[in-house]
C-alpha cells in the first residue's frame, strides 16, 4: 500500500468515525418525567448495577444520578408542603362545568347584543 492510499484510508476511517459521533450525539432521547421516575425507581430498587440500569437505556451514569437528585429532592419538597398539590378530579369535574355555564352565558349576551344592537342605531 503506498503512502496516499494509506493516508486517503486513515482519513476515511477519522471521517467515518466522526460520522458516527455526529449520529449518536444527534440521535438524542428525550425521556417523559414517566420514563425517568421508572428508571430512577428501578436504580432504587437495586436488582441491577446502576451501570448496567444506564446501559440499558442507553444513558449516562451522571444523567442518572441527576434524575435520582431531582425525584428525591421533588419528594422531599412534596412532603415539606412547599410544591402546591393541583386540583382534585371533582374540583376539575365543577371547573368544567362552570366553564360550560360561562360560556352559555356569554353566547347569550353575544346574541342579545346583535339583536339591540341594529335597533339602537338604524341606517
Amino acid at each position: 500500500m503506498t503512502t496516499k492510499e494509506n493516508f486517503s484510508a486513515g482519513s476515511q476511517q477519522r471521517t467515518s468515525e466522526s460520522l458516527l459521533k455526529d449520529i449518536r450525539r444527534n440521535t438524542k432521547r428525550i425521556f417523559t418525567s414517566e420514563q425517568k421516575v421508572l428508571i430512577v425507581m428501578e436504580g432504587i430498587r437495586g436488582e441491577q448495577s446502576i451501570a448496567e440500569l444506564c446501559r440499558k437505556y442507553g444513558i449516562s451514569d451522571s444523567t442518572y444520578y441527576k434524575w435520582n437528585k431531582e425525584f428525591i429532592e421533588a419528594g422531599k419538597a412534596r412532603l415539606d408542603g412547599d410544591i402546591v398539590r393541583e386540583a382534585t378530579s371533582d374540583e376539575v369535574k365543577e371547573l368544567r362545568q362552570e366553564n360550560i355555564r360561562l360560556k352559555e352565558a356569554l353566547a347569550d349576551l353575544v346574541v342579545r347584543y346583535d339583536v339591540v344592537r341594529p335597533l339602537q342605531n338604524p341606517i
